[in-house]
């Protein structure tokens, strides 16, 4: 499955201070938390010490007391030990649930700031998988691999230290795996990040296929495609078993590596060190707390390659996260005036009502040197008046409307609504002049009153209701709670026409100065057509409007047609006058989509 390309990648060290700001507001409890396991930790390195004196003193000494003495002490510290890791987990639990929360806030917000232009080539399954599991991970990590690389390198620091200073001969055969433990884990650790990527790119497109599937579930049984469906399902799947059992090798690997050269080391000076004994170099007291303080060391040391490898795993998230965060924005702020003329005092002049000059457009991902789809667009839509935008299937007609509210920017030329450039317009200003109405109507799991007040948040239940009566959508009254009714995922409850009826409703209730409607009556029948035809009449009346169509029907709402033929404006006339002088025009409105040289010839 296709998805971006992502550029040479920083280090895991680099990726992972990206968090610092979302980790700062805690790094108080965080830090109180690695300083308590650190010091709980470290008492397990006094268990050998306390052995030592033990056997050295009481034992060798026949003293019952002294042994009591010595448990107790032994008693005391693992209960200590066990109260300060305790202590460790309360404390960061729920400040790193809040780092969860505000990374997926930021993602979310960042999300509904960035181009359409992102969105068309993003699959949403990648998205939705950087929101849920890696925040997951990235989660995990802080609370627990992040803390334990401190706390054992630190524990390991402080036991060979202890080693040493028990016996440095000793110390010395039990670092010799030192050196080839290092190389091997330099090696791991960029396997694993290779293998870590791919297993997490892959989750995104098997959440993409769910996705798509849920949410295509009536295609897919409306033609029997579930068996197609569960094979590509099992694919992907198969694909993202094989890259975990290739992550399982490789943490197999080292996890073997990392447990035989200590374990082999440990043996060597077992041997040496009960040699040493026997000679009378060394006491028995010492050997039991040199070996006690080498196992304690063990499991600091085995879980090396563990915690490297959800380091690994917690950088490839926070790269994947960051690669949306670092995608450009909308800009909040106003862009430069455009090319073709300038933003002064008689800038636009005499041009009132929605204006493109010399507009080109070409897609951000369309291949270089193609055509542009709009090409040199010169269209006048007068203050008050509805202009129909006719023309075949691929001319340019919904990339023309999505211009208006720059869901995509011009590559060329301007767009004026009364005179003002819209590139020199604050977007949020922009849309709130202009209401767009799609062809395929998109609703949200929300009730049909929050639905339709998407289209102007401050609307009246007045408004609502009269933008439900221009959309002929009584069909609201005989839902179970009417405008409260919850209209379920997608609007799927509801009827095709259903839903375009509300969407249309949606694009009206804010009585907006601009009006764009990309053939906003599709999949209505005949009737209702006409009974909404008529009643979006008076609001037409009020607006300057602009109207795909590809029925005679919703041509005659308006006053001029536009023909788009091939990215350019072929023909501007009253429906009647085209119909005379233009053969491609008489085509398209007898129900053809031939191409424009067909239709001459026709």
């Amino acid at each position: 499955m296709d998805r971006p390309s992502t550029p040479a990648q920083p280090s895991a060290t680099r990726t992972l201070l990206r968090l610092w700001p979302y980790v700062r507001p805690v790094r108080v409890r965080w830090t109180a938390a690695a300083v308590t396991a650190v010091v709980a930790s470290c008492l397990g390195l006094v268990f050998p010490l306390v052995l030592k004196w033990i056997v050295d003193g009481p034992v060798a000494d026949r003293n019952p007391k002294g042994v009591w003495l010595g448990a107790l002490a032994l008693l005391g510290l693992g209960v200590a030990e066990a109260l300060l890791f305790g202590f460790r987990r309360w404390l960061v639990a729920r400040p790193l649930a809040s780092v969860e929360a505000a990374l997926r806030a930021d993602l979310y917000r960042h999300l509904q700031r960035l181009p359409v232009a992102f969105h068309d080539r993003w699959p949403s399954g990648q998205l939705l998988s950087r929101g849920t599991t890696d925040l997951m991970v990235v989660r995990m990590f802080l609370a627990f691999p992040l803390t334990f690389l401190i706390v054992n390198g630190v524990t390991i620091v402080v036991g060979l230290i202890l080693l040493l200073s028990q016996d440095w001969g000793l110390g010395l055969v039990l670092l010799a795996p030192a050196v080839p433990l290092i190389a091997v884990c330099y090696r791991f650790e960029d396997a694993y990040a290779r293998v870590s990527r791919r297993a997490q790119d892959q989750v995104g497109d098997l959440t993409t296929v769910v996705e798509e599937s849920v949410l295509g579930i009536r295609i897919i049984k409306g033609f029997g495609r579930h068996r197609s469906q569960a094979r590509a399902f099992r694919e992907l799947s198969h694909t993202l078993r094989g890259t975990e059992l290739t992550k399982a090798r490789l943490l197999a690997g080292i996890l073997a590596v990392i447990t035989l050269l200590p374990e082999a080391a440990l043996g060597a000076a077992l041997v040496v060190g009960t040699v040493r004994v026997a000679d009378g170099a060394l006491s028995a007291g010492t050997l039991i707390a040199f070996l006690s303080t080498a196992l304690a060391l063990r499991w600091p040391i085995e879980s090396i390659g563990f915690l490297l490898a959800m380091s690994q795993e917690a950088a490839t998230a926070t790269r994947r996260y960051f690669e949306v965060m670092d995608a450009e924005p909308e800009s909040t702020e106003v862009a430069r005036a455009s090319a073709v003329g300038g933003e002064g005092p008689g800038a636009g002049a005499g041009g009132g009502g929605l204006r493109f000059e010399g507009v080109e457009f070409r897609y951000p991902d369309a291949p270089a040197g193609s055509a542009p789809t709009l090409h040199r667009v010169d269209l006048h839509v007068r203050p008050g008046e509805t202009m129909a935008l006719v023309g075949a299937t691929g001319s340019g007609k919904t990339t023309l409307t999505a211009l208006v509210p720059r869901l995509y920017d011009v590559t060329a030329g301007r767009i004026t609504l009364d005179g003002r450039d819209i590139m020199t317009m604050p977007r949020d200003e922009l849309r709130a002049l202009v209401s767009m109405a799609f062809e395929e109507p998109t609703l949200f799991s929300a009730s049909v009153a929050e639905n339709v007040l998407m289209g102007a948040e401050g609307a009246t239940p007045e408004q609502v209701a009269r933008a439900l009566d221009v959309a002929r959508a009584d069909f609201v009254d005989g839902l179970p709670d009417g405008v409260g009714t919850q209209v379920g995922e997608q609007g799927l409850s509801l009827s095709g026409g259903q839903r375009q009826r509300l969407a249309l409703a949606r694009s009206v209730v804010g009585e907006p100065r601009f009006l764009v409607l990309d053939d906003p009556l599709s999949a209505l029948d005949v009737h209702t057509e006409a009974a909404v035809e008529a009643a979006l009449r008076r609001v037409l009346a009020d607006s300057t409007a602009l109207v795909v169509a590809h029925r005679p029907s919703t041509v005659q709402l308006a006053d001029r047609v536009a023909l788009l033929s091939e990215g350019r404006i072929a023909a501007v006339g009253t429906h009647q006058e085209l119909l005379r002088t233009n053969a491609e025009y008489r085509y398209l409105m007898s129900g053809g989509t031939a191409a424009p040289g067909e239709a001459a010839r026709g």
